[in-house]
């Protein structure tokens, strides 16, 4: 088939990419900046911003599915901005599959747009959407997945994937900006960390992507559903991260924070930001206050059933796999 890929030289996306690419189909990428040596051979660079009016038209022609990766990450920031790119582009990626007659969608949101700040201890896809989001990523994914289920019908099929904090070789977000704090000195645990989380290896999240494609079309048993995504193997949250230090040859995390005090600096540090207009992101933020000190972790049945998803890369394995990739880059 004819894949478009949006944000596909972001951590997931370039694994999409690449995953199309070994398998034979014929890959297109849009996306704001190129990186050099983030495309496999034969991949076709399209560029440009979705959420930019006919930028997602131009890229979609010919294509038989749109992977729609691209989006606005992250925990602070202003919120015409997160609104532009997840809620103004995916309606324009939704309108240009559409005009140019593309029959399948896959989306990528994530398990934040069912959080409120209170634990998920199994939860499945009858959890509803958050009514009160503590901040604009999830709000905006929220708008833009309901979008996307909504544009389902008999000329354009639709699904949603949730994968839940995607890891491993090629991370650019969690590992490095984790790794970061540990040397800093400034990493803190939210609680004692005993609250159980789910996480996902990269190639377990390119494989449900994959998987969902080959499954979607209009009026198959995936068509205008969301799916939660992750590697089946909730751990604490002080093991996760742990692990994770272990792996780049650093000792655990033996600093905490109480919940309270979290929430209430993530307070002062997000209204500070907000006041000076300053770049980049604040050291805490309520939402990642409430991540980091409650469950969260999910029933992936639904995937396994309909998609046919099963983890094939364990957290054993895959932080095996990321220490060789750490320990590959020191080099």
């Amino acid at each position: 088939m004819r894949a478009l890929v949006t944000g596909g030289t972001g951590f997931l996306g370039r694994a999409v990419v690449q995953r199309l690419a070994d398998r034979g189909d014929a890959v297109r990428v849009i996306a704001r900046g190129k990186m050099a040596g983030r495309l496999p051979p034969g991949v076709e660079w399209a560029g440009g911003d979705v959420a930019k009016l006919g930028a997602a038209d131009d890229a979609a022609a010919g294509c038989d599915i749109v992977f729609h990766l691209a989006a606005k990450a992250g925990i602070a920031g202003p919120e015409a901005e997160y609104r532009r790119v997840n809620v103004e582009g995916t309606k324009l990626v939704i309108g240009a599959c559409r005009r140019r007659g593309v029959p399948r969608l896959v989306y990528t949101s994530t398990p934040a747009v069912v959080f409120d700040g209170r634990d998920m201890e199994g939860a499945d896809e009858s959890a509803p959407y958050s009514i009160r989001h503590l901040a604009a990523y999830p709000a905006t994914k929220a708008e833009a997945e309901r979008l996307v289920l909504a544009a389902n019908g008999p000329n354009l099929a639709t699904v949603a994937l949730r994968p839940h904090l995607v890891w491993g070789p090629g991370d650019n977000h969690l590992v490095p900006r984790l790794l970061a704090r540990a040397r800093a000195g400034t990493l803190r645990r939210v609680g004692p960390g005993t609250n159980r989380v789910d996480s996902t290896y990269i190639d377990n999240a390119a494989d449900a992507h994959l998987l969902a494609a080959d499954r979607l079309a209009p009026g198959s048993p995936v068509a205008g559903k969301a799916y939660f995504v992750t590697n089946g193997e909730p751990l604490p949250l002080g093991d996760l991260v742990d692990r994770i230090l272990a792996a780049a040859g650093l000792p655990k995390c033996t600093r905490s924070v109480s919940p309270g005090t979290a929430y209430a600096a993530g307070w002062v540090f997000e209204t500070v930001h907000r006041l000076l207009g300053s770049d980049g992101e604040p050291r805490m933020t309520r939402f990642l206050a409430r991540e980091m000190s409650t469950a969260h972790w999910f029933d992936i049945a639904a995937a396994r059933r309909d998609l046919g998803y099963e983890p094939r890369v364990s957290i054993d394995e895959g932080m095996a796999r990321l220490a060789a990739w750490l320990k590959e880059r020191k080099a």
